[in-house]
């Protein structure tokens, strides 16, 4: 528990986090706002529609992840964490802790902000009366957990804040579409992909009937892919200088 206050300490008295956060908000929430007034009446009948700007609030809970441990090589103070913790695995594992809440947190308010600010907004019924109407919703703070866990840990691995920022948003927001320009396998390998599997996790249901896994096996898969790639990274941690 003094790791996990230790952590939260370190990552709230900078100013980074705080925008980011209200970044992260105000994108999700704003592009519900957008869809809202500018569908028509009687168009905006599907819940996961609110959650349109998802994706850039996932972009931005991203990079808050990966400053999260890249400004601490950066300034070098990783090496008096590592003194003060010798254990590099539990010291990294409390960040990604305090950040995976903390996007929850962000992804939750978020989500259900959208969904509020749409409800109020439009004439149509937006009550989440489904499984997948609440998945729609719900989900996207779990999905912003994952996903920081994801950024801290090509954090660690590459240590440098442009390099990360930039791997992290390149990979999520283009380089997965790109891959369906593949020919003949481009369909067949863009169907595992990470932040597709996650994003079908999300919109599930009766659209996602041939994807591959259901809504809870895409969960778990994202969920795989970033407790791997946080495994890899920590060994990495381990093996090389601070």
């Amino acid at each position: 528990m003094t790791l996990l206050a230790v952590e939260r300490i370190k990552l709230f008295t900078t100013r980074s986090p705080w925008w980011c956060a209200l970044a992260a908000l105000a994108v999700v929430i704003g592009f519900a706002a957008i869809i809202s007034s500018a569908a028509p009446d009687g168009e905006l009948t599907d819940v996961s529609l609110t959650q349109f700007g998802y994706g850039f609030g996932m972009a931005v809970i991203m990079v808050l992840a990966a400053l999260s441990v890249t400004t601490e090589y950066r300034f070098s103070t990783i090496r008096t964490t590592f003194q003060a913790v010798p254990n590099r695995t539990s010291a990294l594992l409390a960040k990604t802790g305090v950040v995976a809440i903390l996007s929850l947190v962000i992804g939750e308010i978020a989500a259900f902000g959208a969904w509020g600010l749409a409800s109020a907004m439009r004439p149509e019924d937006l009550m989440l009366n489904t499984t997948a109407e609440w998945i729609s919703v719900a989900g996207v703070g779990v999905v912003f957990a994952l996903a920081s866990v994801i950024a801290i840990a090509v954090g660690i691995l590459i240590r440098h804040s442009a390099g990360a920022i930039s791997l992290v948003l390149i990979y999520a927001l283009a380089v997965e579409n790109l891959i369906q320009l593949i020919p003949k396998i481009g369909k067949d390998i863009y169907d595992w992909m990470p932040f597709h599997v996650a994003d079908r996790f999300l919109t599930g249901g009766p659209a996602a009937a041939d994807a591959p896994l259901s809504q809870a096996g895409s969960l778990a898969y994202f969920a795989g892919f970033a407790l791997v790639l946080l495994v890899i990274s920590l060994v990495v941690a381990n093996k090389r200088d601070a």
